[in-house]
């Protein structure tokens, strides 16, 4: 479920998570489109969120069906699916499955700490953004599981709210790039700075206002310039230019 992941995590090969999240409305069959558009548009992995809004009746209410679906969903289009995990009711849930990689959101880092020291004990791949994370140290000590996305938790982000950029992503500090702006710019500076992870929300409608994640999202076609371009730029930093 994680193949591509893992792979271009040991290669160091630019990875592009296609962040679902919350964009399927709550209707879970729209995912299907969702990770179909995702694949044709070179992302290498779709992303959703598991234990966040998902009381009854709630947008994201995922239960032990509902993954089986998804993953099911992900095998047949052959793109790689993981999830946020955001509360310890989550973890619990996701653990019924043999995934290899996980997200930890900033949230839980503030909200639920003692869980994502649990979650990253697994030694399995952990990606953590820290976006509301607000110390200088890193959370952790440095450990080959896990890869930290810079991030600034605001939706949208707008470009003069952009403090303190990383100048060069390095696998020491921070692997990669959680985006909330609007747009693919800014994405593309951070892989031009040697960012390794990018994770860009995705969606099929930039005006659909259900919830707000939409408006800062990548339509497929945006999406496919990133990645295009970024691929290109990869090369380019690879014969150090």
């Amino acid at each position: 479920m994680q193949k591509k992941i893992n792979q271009s995590i040991q290669n160091n090969r630019l990875l592009f998570i296609a962040e679902i999240g919350m964009n399927h409305n709550g209707n879970f069959d729209l995912c299907y489109e969702l990770m179909k558009k995702a694949k044709e548009s070179g992302a290498d992995c779709v992303k959703l969120q598991l234990g966040w809004r998902d009381k009854k009746n709630e947008i994201n209410q995922i239960d032990e069906k509902i993954i089986k679906k998804l993953i099911k969903f992900s095998q047949y289009l052959n793109i790689d699916i993981f999830f946020s995990i955001i509360s310890p009711e989550a973890f619990k849930l996701i653990k019924k499955f043999n995934f290899s990689t996980f997200k930890i959101a900033s949230r839980s880092l503030v909200e639920n700490y003692k869980m994502v020291k649990q979650i990253i004990n697994q030694n399995k791949t952990t990606i953590v953004s820290l976006g509301m994370w607000n110390k200088k140290k890193l959370p952790f000590n440095t450990r080959k599981n896990i890869k930290y996305l810079w991030c600034k938790s605001q939706y949208p982000l707008h470009p003069w709210n952009i403090k303190n950029f990383p100048k060069a992503f390095s696998d020491k500090t921070y692997y990669g790039y959680s985006d909330h702006t609007i747009g693919i710019d800014v994405c593309i500076l951070a892989i031009c700075r040697g960012a390794k992870i990018i994770e860009k929300h995705f969606t099929l409608d930039k005006s659909d206002t259900t919830i707000r994640d939409h408006a800062l999202s990548a339509t497929p076609d945006e999406f496919k310039i990133m990645v295009d371009i970024g691929r290109e730029i990869e090369k380019k930093l690879n014969l150090k230019i």
